[in-house]
């Protein structure tokens, strides 16, 4: 009986051994493993698949969005631009408008821009890399192509 009280207690110590310490190449819950991913989709329904976003002062993002319609990329492209905080959307929308040479990105407000991804054609996709404003407030984001900002193909990032 002894030697199973002493077998018993030898391997609960084992199993224990060592608890609370830590090892210093696991990386620690606490630490990000890089941005967070929102995927959105858009197809030729001209619509997104995600229209509010929420997000912490200065976390690290990344939007992957991903064209899943059928129509040529000259006939129903998707793009997704990312705008300051207080951005007259529809002014910038209709600069877009005559920006086809730069894919409907006015280059003149350039300066207005957080992130944005590139024109898509059908089935591809795309993606940005950013930061979240430091400064809390409601960021809009939209399609420049042609009439999809019209048709509802816009979104708020919301900084809290």
């Amino acid at each position: 009986m002894n030697i199973r009280l002493f077998l018993i207690s030898a391997l609960v110590a084992l199993g224990t051994c060592g608890c609370g310490q830590k090892d210093p190449s696991t990386p620690s819950a606490a630490v990000p493993a890089g941005p967070r991913t929102i995927e959105i989709t858009a197809g030729d329904t001209m619509k997104y698949s995600i229209t509010a976003i929420e997000a912490a002062p200065g976390e690290e993002i990344k939007v992957v969005l991903t064209n899943n319609g059928t129509q040529p990329k000259e006939v129903m492209g998707h793009n997704w631009v990312l705008l300051k905080a207080g951005t007259d959307v529809a002014a910038f929308d209709a600069a877009a408008l005559m920006s086809k040479d730069t894919d409907y990105i006015p280059a003149a407000l350039a300066g207005q821009i957080l992130a944005k991804i590139d024109l898509l054609g059908p089935r591809k996709s795309g993606e940005a890399d950013f930061k979240a404003p430091t400064t809390p407030g409601e960021y809009p984001f939209l399609c420049t192509f042609p009439a999809h900002y019209q048709t509802g193909m816009k979104g708020t990032l919301t900084v809290k």
